[in-house]
């Protein structure tokens, strides 16, 4: 069009010119107007365009999706909070995923000797669950999938096959998973996908749920810890009555699966974990994994996140805090379900933790590897993350 001095420059931008729109300047109305602000690169008059999409139907509401894969975090958030509690989307079984927003991260992986020997971009989808007073829950989409759930007897905790002398020969004894491992029998394991939290809970979060701090190590950023089994129920029960979620704590099917990430070493790095990638202490001499350096850092937790994730976008599944499942305590596999859920059969009080924590020898911080402890038991090391199955509050 023909250049007007006296034409506003809001107009320009209306029409698809270079200049930007004025916060709460007139534009032109209706869903041509909508669709015009959003292609303003100004983020506040791109939010304020989502509130008014809402006015037009389902061509406001395509607008608001395809505002999930706008580049400005604070768009995607926008538009998912003016999604996520619609009557529409909760009568499908899962929240699109495809609509969720994204993060970016690399994925590094080392070899035996703790060398890197690949870096990668990747990036999941995650939805952000508001706990008030500027503290968010970061929730990551777990694709569905099969893995192998347990370790090889060639991993499990340092257990080595045993050569027997008998007079007048030799044998195997055992089977090749010993079946007084922890960790066997390996097994296949369907789980079908879910949210798991980015991070293991954080004193921040812990508080806006729980209203204290049980923490000895104070900071709002480092993991919850000293909290026990029953206290962490009791948190995802109060987290689920402030969201209208149906949050839990991981099975232990879960928690492997999710740390694993689809790789099959001892940890998602691979053979071995370093100071780089790990919040670690001590270095085992007589482990598989002595090469694995002792770390120089102070010895307790670390702000979660500051150390690389796995392929699924999770942090700080390896070392940090130990971190409490839903299951069961068994000391093997034998008879575990094998779809993903949690094994609540059986009379232990004993409750499984996974992970390891900053104040461990390299081997227990591997996938496989599993610890018990009274349901009602306290430690500094101790702590949780959470996961829900749907984004939907009929979840």
């Amino acid at each position: 069009m023909t250049e007007n001095q006296n034409q506003p420059r809001e107009y320009d931008a209306v029409k698809g010119g270079e200049s930007q729109v004025p916060l709460g300047a007139a534009v032109l109305g209706g869903i041509s107007g909508v669709k015009s602000r959003l292609a303003s690169p100004i983020v506040e008059v791109k939010i304020a365009a989502l509130s008014e999409a809402l006015k037009y139907g389902d061509a406001g509401l395509d607008l608001i999706i395809g505002a999930l894969q706008n580049e400005s975090m604070q768009v995607k958030l926008a538009a998912y909070s003016l999604l996520k509690d619609r009557d529409d989307l909760k009568l499908q079984p899962h929240f699109p995923q495809d609509y969720l927003p994204t993060f970016d991260f690399d994925v590094i992986t080392v070899d035996a000797e703790g060398k890197e020997n690949s870096r990668s971009r990747h990036y999941a989808r995650f939805f952000p669950e508001d706990l008030g007073n500027g503290v968010m829950l970061e929730m990551v989409y777990i694709p569905g999938g099969t893995f192998m759930m347990g370790s090889p007897a060639t991993e499990e905790d340092g257990v080595m096959l045993e050569m027997v002398y008998i007079p007048g020969g030799t044998f195997m004894m055992g089977s090749p998973a010993p079946e007084d491992s922890f960790e066997s029998p390996q097994h296949q394991v369907t789980v079908p996908a879910f949210f798991a939290g980015k991070y293991p809970i954080t004193q921040a979060q812990w508080q806006a749920v729980m209203g204290n701090n049980p923490s000895c190590l104070k900071g709002e950023k480092l993991p919850v810890a000293g909290v026990s089994w029953q206290d962490a129920v009791e948190f995802c029960g109060k987290l689920s009555q402030k969201t209208g979620k149906k949050y839990r704590l991981l099975s232990e099917a879960e928690w492997e699966y999710a740390c694993r990430a689809g790789t099959t070493t001892p940890f998602h790095f691979g053979e071995t974990i370093t100071p780089e990638l790990v919040n670690y202490v001590h270095y085992d001499g007589s482990s598989p994994y002595a090469t694995a350096p002792k770390i120089l850092y102070p010895e307790q937790t670390s702000d979660v996140g500051i150390f690389p994730p796995n392929v699924f976008g999770l942090y700080d599944m390896h070392a940090q805090v130990w971190e409490w499942c839903r299951d069961r305590w068994h000391s093997n596999y034998n008879g575990a379900p094998t779809d993903g859920s949690s094994w609540e059969t059986g009379t232990d009080n004993k409750r499984v933790l996974r992970g390891g924590s900053w104040d461990e020898y390299v081997v227990l911080c591997r996938c496989a590897y599993r610890y018990s402890k009274s349901a009602d038991s306290r430690c500094t090391k101790w702590g949780f993350r959470v996961a829900v199955a749907s984004v939907s509050s009929s979840s």
